[in-house]
């Protein structure tokens, strides 16, 4: 009797070879299972095969990703990242997966992902004009893939193989105080003086200011506890950027006289609106009482820069405003930092360098007036 001998590739074995397209793929084959890697050169592809390698070694087999796209493990991530990150990031994040990834990679599956698919997605949205964005979508992909990693859908993060998109923000220029003295001359009755004042005076956010309640205001100070913001097409109200968002702010008399403008006007909205009114008991709102919308108030303040021939400033822009005064005007970058509510100093530091800088002229003062006073051998 007659007995056939099978032959079976030997237990841990990999291969590479080169593709028509000039690309290289390798093969490794743990217990009859055979995985393939990509790669635009053979050292990178034999990296990726040792870095197999070393997951069976730990998990005992080969990683699983299965028939997984990129999409897949974009929505595993979102879905896992909810209950870490604010419902705005969210929806941020969200919208940046939508727009610019899942139209070029989305259908992708992780077994035939590597870092060239990556690098040409951020060359073409750089192609676009996009300044931020490829920053952006690198940052998405990566966070992403390290959930896939930890779930051993990947071996590794092919973003750790990429060159990363750089993007250096300009920094936008703030007015100069016979620029917000023409704004704050110029902008008479307009119904969303008193915001825009108080925005200077108290250095908030704009999603910290309308989320302000009458019940916050305690004397000359504000309790700022919250923030809202518009997602999905409803309002959702949270906790502060940062925990050190938590804080109490002393207003100038100035934002103080806005707030009592704010008041009255609110009562003449609410007798014109009878039973519409939403009683939510913000401070600042719509006529109807309700939220106000970023968009509005962005909108209307372009139109009023427009008017007084001042350079155009977003809502956020009172807030660079305030800090830039502070600091300009010798105030410690410490009680700046808690003003503003930032996590860190160094936080306040890295965005205010440039205002920082500015007092370079006088500590050259200093230190001369200093060193006139030592005799010179």
């Amino acid at each position: 009797m007659r007995t056939e001998r099978t032959t079976r590739r030997p237990n841990n074995t990999s291969t590479i070879v080169r593709r028509k397209d000039g690309r290289y793929q390798g093969f490794l084959q743990v217990d009859g299972t055979r995985r393939a890697v990509y790669g635009t050169s053979e050292r990178e592809v034999a990296r990726k095969l040792e870095a197999l390698k070393a997951q069976v070694i730990v998990l005992g087999s080969l990683p699983n990703p299965g028939s997984r796209t990129v999409g897949d493990t974009l929505d595993a991530w979102l879905a896992a990242a909810r209950s870490q990150l604010r419902p705005r990031t969210i929806d941020e994040y969200a919208i940046l997966c939508n727009r610019y990834i899942r139209p070029a990679i989305g259908a992708v599956r992780l077994t035939r992902l590597d870092p060239y698919h990556l690098q040409r997605l951020y060359a073409d949205l750089q192609a676009r004009g996009l300044a931020r964005v490829p920053s952006a979508v690198h940052v998405a992909l990566h966070r992403a893939f390290r959930l896939a990693v930890l779930w051993r859908w990947l071996p590794e993060n092919p973003c750790d193989r990429v060159v990363r998109p750089a993007y250096n923000a300009r920094r936008k220029d703030v007015w100069t105080e016979a620029q917000l003295r023409t704004f704050l001359g110029g902008i008479g009755d307009h119904w969303l003086g008193p915001l825009w004042t108080f925005l200077v005076g108290s250095g908030c956010r704009v999603s910290e200011a309308v989320a302000l309640t009458w019940d916050d205001i305690d004397g000359e100070s504000i309790r700022i506890g919250e923030s809202i913001h518009r997602v999905g097409g409803e309002w959702v109200v949270g906790d502060p950027k940062t925990a050190a968002g938590v804080r109490s702010v002393t207003l100038p008399a100035s934002a103080l006289l806005a707030l009592r403008r704010q008041r009255a006007r609110q009562a003449e909205w609410r007798l014109s609106a009878g039973e519409t009114w939403d009683s939510s008991g913000l401070v600042f709102t719509t006529s109807q009482g309700t939220p106000l919308h970023r968009a509005t108030v962005a909108h209307a303040l372009s139109k009023v820069c427009k008017r007084l021939s001042l350079p155009p400033l977003s809502p956020h822009g009172f807030r660079h405003l305030h800090a830039s005064f502070l600091i300009a005007r010798g105030l410690p970058i410490p009680a700046v930092s808690a003003r503003l509510g930032h996590s860190r100093v160094s936080v306040t530091l890295d965005v205010y360098s440039h205002v920082v800088g500015g007092e370079d002229r006088r500590a050259a003062d200093v230190i001369g007036a200093a060193m006139s006073n030592v005799a010179v051998a």
